[in-house]
C-alpha cells in the first residue's frame, strides 16, 4: 500500500479565549502520515505511523532537556553559548527563538491523534489476540507525555484530541487547558489501558544501534506517565489521595517492570571514600546499571529515550553532546557548565565515611579541592581541564559532563522513578517511607520497623499495598558496604543519598525530626550490682499531625536537594523546582529564590537584575508564542 504525507497550508487566525491551531503547523511541512484508505488496519501502515511519531519526537528532544535545565539553578552558560540559549537562561525567549516552536509539539500530538482515531483496535489474529493494542497504548502514552511537556513550558495550551487534516479543522476554535486540565484529562484517558496493556510494548526488533530489545526504550511506560500526571496534579491541588495514586503508579511500574510481581531494585550505584580513608584520595565505587549503557535488561538504569541520529547530516542529530561536553565538533568549547549553586549544593552535603569493619563512622573534611568535599556524584560526572587550539596555540579550558556521551536523549531512568515515588509518598502523608528511600532503601522489613508503627491503622493498610519483599529487595548493610562480604543474599537496595554522600543510615547530620522520647525506667540491678538481662522496652509513639507536617516539609527539602544531586544536568531541574514550588505558601517567591541563587546566594540580587523577569510572578515562568499560546493568553 502506498503511504502519503499530508501537507498543511494554514492561515494565521486571531484568537480570544479560544484559539485555532493554524499557526502551529508550518506551511508545507509534513505533519501527518496516513494510509491510502484513511485507516490503519495492517502492520505496514501501523508500524510506519508509529515510527513516524517517534521521528517527530526527535524535534523536541533537545529542548526538553534544555528548557528543563538551563532555566534552573544548577547550570550556567558560557560565552560560547548561542544567543537563543543565553536568552533561555535569562527567561527572555522571544517568538523567533529556535527553542520556542510549539508547532513541533503539535506535530507529535497531531500524528498521535491521527493514529488513535484511525487504528483498528478491534482486530485480532488467529490466536484471538489483539494486534494493534500495544501500539495504541504506546501512542496514547506519547501523546499524554507530549501534552505534559507542552503545558509545563507554556502554562496554557490549545487542546486538540482529534486529528487536524484540513484547513477547516485548523481554523476551528479549541479550548485552552492549563496544567490541572491536562493532567485530569490524560489520567482518565490512560487509566482504562493499564490493567492489560501497561507493560506491553510494540516489538519492532532492532532499530539502528538499538539492538537486543533496546527499541523498547523508545516508549514511555504508561504507569510512569500516570505517576507524573498524578504527581503534578497533586502538587497543584494538594490532594493526598492524588499523591497516593501517583505513588501507586510508580510502584506498579517498579513491581511489574520485569513481569508480574517481579522486582526492579535501586541497585548499588555509589561513589564514596574507601573504608578507613584518611588521605582523601582513595575511592570506592560501584555501578549497578550504567547511566551510559542504552540496553534493555532487568537492571537497566535507562528506561526511556528519544532517539537521536548519529551524524549531523541526518537532520535529527542531538546537539546536547556539543553543549555539555568538550570535543572536536565544538572546538572543545562548551556552552553549559555547572553553576555556583551546583557546587554549593554538592559541597554542603556531609559525607559519612565508615571504618574498615563497618563498626565506626566519621566524616570527610570540608575544603577538599576539585569538588571532593560533600557529595561525590558531581566529581563522578563532571571534570574539566585544558587543551591547546591546534591553529592558534591558545589555551582552551575544557569541560566534560559525562552524562552526555550518547547520541540519544534520556527521558526516564530508575533513580528518577524512586525519587518521584518518595516525593509522592511524602505528599501522601508518609514522610518516614519517603525518608527511607533516601536513607536505608525500602523493603517490607524497613516498612515494619520504620513506617507502620508510627501510622494509623488505615494508613498502614494503605501503604502495605506497596509490597517490597525482603527476598527480592535486599538491603545493603554497613558491614557489607565496608567489607564487600555478604553473609546471605546479595544486596541490591540502598538509600539514594548513599550514592554520593557516604553511609547515610548512620549519618547523624541526616536524620528525620522526631518527637521527644518518653522517659523509660531503667531495669533494676541484680545482686552485687550486676545488671539484669531485661532489655529496655522500645517505646513507639504514633506520629501526631503536627509532627507529620514538620517531617513532610523537612523531607520535601531533602528530596529537592537529592533531585539536584542525582539528576543534575539531565533536564529536570526547572520542572522539579516548579513542582516543589506549587506546594509552598508562596510558590513564586520559592522558585525565584532558587533561580536567582544560580551564581550563589550572595549574588542573587545581581542575578535577578540580569534575568530582569520577575519570577515571583508565575506568569513569567512560562513561554509564550506569537500571542497565541502561553499562560497569559
Amino acid at each position: 500500500m502506498i503511504t502519503k504525507v499530508y501537507k498543511f497550508i494554514f492561515a494565521v487566525l486571531a484568537i480570544g479565549g479560544m484559539t485555532s491551531c493554524a499557526d502551529f503547523f508550518d506551511q508545507e511541512s509534513e505533519h501527518v502520515v496516513f494510509a491510502e484508505n484513511d485507516h490503519l488496519d495492517n502492520a505496514t501502515d501501523t508500524i510506519y505511523s508509529v515510527i513516524g511519531i517517534l521521528n517527530k519526537l526527535q524535534a523536541i528532544g533537545d529542548r526538553t532537556i534544555l528548557l528543563g535545565e538551563v532555566r534552573g539553578d544548577l547550570v550556567d552558560i558560557t560565552s560560547t553559548a548561542n544567543s537563543d540559549l543565553r536568552d533561555m537562561a535569562m527567561f527572555n525567549i522571544g517568538d523567533e527563538n529556535r527553542y520556542n516552536q510549539p508547532r513541533d509539539y503539535y506535530a507529535v500530538i497531531n500524528n498521535c491523534n491521527y493514529f488513535i482515531a484511525k487504528v483498528d483496535t478491534s482486530m485480532k489474529n488467529n490466536r484471538n489476540e489483539y494486534i494493534f493494542m500495544r501500539e495504541y497504548t504506546a501512542v496514547k502514552a506519547i501523546r499524554a507525555w507530549t501534552y505534559l511537556q507542552l503545558v509545563l513550558n507554556y502554562g496554557k495550551v490549545p487542546f486538540v484530541t482529534e486529528p487536524i487534516l484540513t484547513k477547516l479543522d485548523a481554523e476551528k476554535e479549541y479550548p485552552r487547558y492549563d496544567l490541572q486540565g491536562i493532567c485530569e484529562y490524560f489520567i482518565n484517558d490512560l487509566v482504562p489501558l493499564t490493567d492489560r496493556w501497561a507493560n506491553e510494548y510494540p516489538g519492532y526488533g532492532n532499530i539502528r544501534d538499538l539492538t537486543n530489545g533496546a527499541s523498547r526504550l523508545l516508549y514511555f511506560p504508561v504507569n510512569i506517565v500516570l505517576g507524573d500526571l498524578n504527581l503534578w496534579l497533586a502538587s497543584v491541588t494538594g490532594s493526598k489521595s492524588t499523591y497516593r495514586e501517583a505513588a501507586e503508579r510508580y510502584y506498579k511500574y517498579i513491581n511489574e517492570r520485569n513481569g508480574q510481581n517481579s522486582s526492579y531494585p535501586i541497585g548499588l550505584t555509589y561513589n564514596t571514600w574507601s573504608p578507613g580513608s584518611t588521605t582523601w584520595n582513595s575511592f570506592r565505587s560501584a555501578q549497578a546499571g550504567s547511566l551510559t549503557t542504552e540496553n534493555y535488561a532487568s537492571n537497566s538504569e535507562i528506561i526511556s529515550i528519544i532517539a537521536g541520529d548519529s551524524i549531523p547530516a541526518e537532520g535529527n542529530y542531538s546537539q546536547l553532546r556539543n553543549l555539555f561536553y568538550s570535543n572536536q565538533d565544538n572546538e572543545y568549547r562548551v556552552s553549559i557548565v555547572p553553576s555556583t549553586s551546583m557546587y554549593d549544593l554538592s559541597e554542603s552535603q556531609v559525607h559519612c565515611c565508615v571504618g574498615t569493619t563497618g563498626s565506626t563512622t566519621y566524616y570527610a573534611p570540608e575544603g577538599l579541592t576539585e569538588h571532593l568535599s560533600g557529595d561525590l556524584r558531581l566529581y563522578n560526572w563532571y571534570s574539566y581541564g585544558t587543551t591547546t587550539d591546534r591553529l592558534t596555540g591558545d589555551r582552551i579550558e575544557t569541560s566534560y559532563v559525562e552524562k552526555y556521551v550518547s547520541q540519544h536523549i534520556h527521558i526516564y531512568r530508575r533513580a528518577m522513578i524512586y525519587l518521584r515515588l518518595a516525593e509522592a509518598l511524602n505528599g501522601a502523608g508518609f514522610p518516614r517511607a519517603a525518608f527511607s528511600i533516601l536513607s536505608t532503601g525500602l523493603n517490607n522489613e524497613v516498612m515494619r520497623e520504620a513506617v507502620y508503627p508510627y501510622c494509623s491503622e488505615s494508613d498502614s493498610t494503605w501503604i502495605s499495598r506497596l509490597d517490597f519483599p525482603e527476598d527480592r529487595y535486599v538491603i545493603y548493610t554497613v558491614q557489607a558496604f565496608a567489607t564487600g562480604r555478604y553473609p546471605t543474599n546479595t544486596p541490591n537496595t540502598m538509600g539514594l543519598h548513599t550514592r554520593g554522600s557516604g553511609w547515610t543510615p548512620l549519618n547523624e547530620y541526616y536524620v528525620l525530626p522526631e518527637a521527644p522520647k518518653p522517659e523509660v525506667e531503667e531495669p533494676a540491678e541484680g545482686e552485687e550490682g550486676e545488671e539484669t538481662s531485661e532489655e529496655v522496652p522500645v517505646i513507639i509513639v504514633k506520629d501526631t499531625p503536627e509532627l507529620t507536617q514538620k517531617q513532610t516539609a523537612f523531607v520535601d527539602s531533602l528530596l529537592l536537594n537529592e533531585c539536584g544531586l542525582e539528576l543534575a544536568f539531565e533536564g529536570t531541574r526547572f520542572y522539579d523546582i516548579m513542582r516543589f514550588a506549587y506546594r509552598q505558601p508562596n510558590p513564586g517567591q520559592f522558585l525565584a529564590n532558587k533561580v536567582y541563587a544560580r551564581r550563589g546566594k550572595v549574588n542573587s540580587a545581581a542575578m535577578r537584575s540580569e534575568i530582569k523577569k520577575d519570577l515571583t510572578d508565575q506568569r513569567n515562568w512560562f513561554l509564550d508564542w506569537n500571542g497565541q499560546i502561553g499562560f497569559g493568553f
